[in-house]
């Protein structure tokens, strides 16, 4: 996003999360692939108005959501999330910045008790009205973190020595919000 274009705000009012629209996802490298899982249920808000603009997020460690049971339980020890410690992952907003389609928005992270900030990147739609009588308009977002800085520093070295899981994690989130 160019710091010499126009800002825009985001539609004024108090905007939830629809949670079966929304999707919250987490993506590294794997050996020789790429590992995804997501998070179910998920909570957001918006809420924007005159003295700005706020967006608020969370998620159970124990909704983390991938293909096999027995990796849900590893990623939920303290060996990854610590659910039992640390039993829900936070994201609060200091700064949305809007160009046209494009949004940026900073903010603070937190995993595992750890707060880092971070910066997501991302679309934006303009509102809608719904076959239901709401108004609802969305956000694409994504950024990448270092999954040891908060703390999840679990590796399996492989037989060549390198470890078998990546340090970056790419996040992504597909928030469909509904007017308040």
């Amino acid at each position: 996003m160019s710091t010499t274009e126009t800002r825009q705000s985001l539609p004024v009012g108090t905007w939830n999360v629809d949670p079966v629209h929304s999707t919250v996802g987490f993506a590294v490298n794997y050996i020789v692939g790429t590992f995804n899982g997501s998070f179910s249920p998920v909570d957001a808000k918006l809420e924007v108005g005159e003295d700005g603009e706020s967006l608020t997020g969370s998620a159970p460690v124990a909704g983390v959501k991938v293909q096999d049971e027995n990796l849900s339980a590893h990623l939920q020890s303290p060996e990854f999330f610590d659910a039992e410690r640390a039993p829900e992952i936070k994201f609060a907003s200091t700064d949305i910045r809007r160009s046209g389609d494009e949004i940026a928005i900073d903010g603070n992270l937190t995993i595992k008790g750890i707060t880092l900030p971070v910066e997501l990147q991302g679309t934006v739609t303009e509102p809608a009205d719904d076959p239901f009588g709401g108004v609802r308009f969305a956000l694409k977002l994504e950024t990448a973190i270092d999954r040891t800085s908060f703390g999840l520093k679990w590796n399996n070295p492989l037989p060549n020595g390198k470890p078998s899981l990546a340090n970056e994690v790419k996040l992504s989130a597909d928030l469909y919000l509904v007017k308040a």
